[in-house]
């Protein structure tokens, strides 16, 4: 009898255990298999249809994983993320952009047709996370046209660019992107507009170094957004903070750090700007390396919006000159506030306030930089179309190492997109400043290498400065004996 009983208490414990344990477990339910949706390996079925009923499942169902299985590949045209969802692409699983343009319709700039469409998209979207360690790859140069030395050309189009951007959420909260390998976007990469809490971590973004612009990531009006261990090589910026008008309805962009990241650009790798019609503040970049990029650090405003209260520190840059296809001349740290250049391109109507042929420009204010080691075959350049546009920057243990290492001419500073000289010829010297305010540098040096040619000059070069303060400014003249150290111009 007593054993008869133990035997029905075992069972009915067994049983209890089972229910719990099934209740306990609602990842296995929430688990969306593109597969189970219609979704076939290869490369020749396009299979967006298939992925979008998967993510619209998971959605319905109130949220889950969709899951791009493990060693397979998978070609696919453009679709939608949704609310609540993990997007998880599996270990040396693929997800291939359709090659075929015709497929690519829903504009990346609502109205503005003309640069480019989205690939991956989602709008209004909250908890969201794209994660795993399989790869988005954008097929970038089936959308190109004929390879040229350090770039691909551009095929023409009439109204749509139908160039995919690989990824734009618009209006998106508590995003998350992580460990993922993201390669080879026709257009930019990552593009966040109008979000809020925002994770980066972790993430391999490669894209060819001769795809024009190929940004990496591109904050535009986000805010609270974290981006960190993360290794960026693309053609244009790996990453940017601005602004753009077509989004003009989302405010600022601010709260911004970027830490412990590896960068290479054909153009810049860490910048703000240049499309800034509002407010960019309250940022923060340490712990960075930047190597073989054109320019490394760059504060770019070409518009009314204002750039202030931003901290670059601890930070390498390795910067060479690359043709004039590429914005910038070898510049380790840029500052600038231009009027944008008036517009006779084909988005020129964008660039303007409604209704204008010519803008303005806001200040950049309140910017520090500290502990920066840079390698370059140019000076640092800080630069307005009047003092009071640029002001109150401080250098603090900044230290230069100058020398030609290529057969591209120098001594030019890049001043694009701007109404006055677009491309500065002048000396290079170790800092070339040009109509600022309060600039203060302290505890910075200034090093030539073997190779100088004649335009590499001073150590300090300034023109019409207001309120330039040195202390403790080491270093030579490129040419000692022939040149000062430092030449102040009124």
């Amino acid at each position: 009898m007593l054993q008869q009983l133990f035997k029905r208490y075992i069972l009915l414990t067994l049983f209890i255990s089972t229910i719990a344990s099934a209740q306990s477990r609602p990842a296995a339910s929430r688990d969306f298999y593109i597969t189970s949706y219609g979704a076939i390996a290869g490369l020749k079925k396009d299979n967006a249809a298939a992925i979008q009923k998967a993510i619209d499942a998971c959605n319905k169902a109130g949220g889950g994983r969709v899951i791009v299985p493990a060693g397979k590949a998978f070609m696919s045209g453009p679709f939608d993320l949704k609310s609540n969802i993990e997007f998880v692409v599996e270990g040396n699983a693929r997800v291939l952009a359709n090659p075929n343009e015709d497929v690519y319709k829903k504009s990346a700039f609502r109205s503005n047709r003309g640069e480019g469409t989205i690939w991956i998209g989602g709008e209004n979207l909250q908890n969201v996370t794209i994660s795993g360690t399989g790869t988005l790859d954008g097929n970038g140069i089936s959308f190109m046209g004929a390879e040229l030395e350090d770039s691909y050309v551009l095929k023409p189009f009439n109204i749509t660019d139908p160039r995919p951007h690989l990824l734009t959420i618009v209006g998106g909260k508590n995003i998350r992107i992580r460990d993922l390998q993201i390669r080879n976007s026709a257009y930019w990469t990552v593009h966040l507009v109008g979000c809020n809490d925002v994770a980066i971590d972790n993430i391999t973004l490669l894209n060819s170094l001769k795809v024009r612009n190929s940004d990496g990531i591109d904050l535009d009006h986000s805010k609270n957004v974290r981006i960190s261990n993360c290794y960026i090589e693309s053609g244009d910026d790996c990453i940017c903070l601005k602004n753009r008008r077509e989004y003009e309805e989302f405010g600022p962009c601010e709260n911004i750090t970027v830490s412990n990241c590896t960068m290479t650009s054909r153009s810049c790798s860490i910048k703000i700007g240049s499309e800034n019609m509002d407010r960019i503040s309250h940022v923060v970049v340490n712990n960075c390396v930047i190597r073989a990029s054109n320019r490394g650090i760059g504060i770019q405003n070409r518009d009314e919006g204002t750039v202030s209260d931003v901290i670059f520190s601890n930070i390498v840059v390795d910067a060479h000159l690359f043709s004039d296809v590429w914005w910038g001349k070898a510049e380790p740290v840029y500052v600038t506030a231009f009027r944008r250049a008036n517009g006779n391109n084909k988005d020129a109507n964008w660039r303007f306030p409604k209704g204008k042929t010519e803008g303005s420009v806001g200040t950049v204010s309140r910017i520090y930089f500290s502990n920066i080691k840079g390698v370059s075959e140019n000076g640092i350049y800080v630069g307005a179309e009047s003092a009071d546009k640029v002001t109150d920057i401080t250098f603090d243990q900044v230290d230069l190492h100058i020398n030609k290492t290529t057969g591209i001419t120098g001594g030019i500073y890049d001043r694009r997109p701007a109404r006055v000289d677009g491309l500065l010829a002048g000396s290079t010297s170790g800092f070339y400043l040009d109509n600022a305010t309060n600039i203060t540098i302290r505890n910075s040096s200034v090093k030539w290498g073997a190779n100088r040619p004649e335009y590499y000059k001073h150590v300090l070069e300034s023109h019409g400065v207001v309120g330039l303060k040195t202390e403790g400014l080491a270093g030579e003249p490129a040419f000692p004996g022939k040149l000062p150290a430092i030449k102040e111009y009124k």
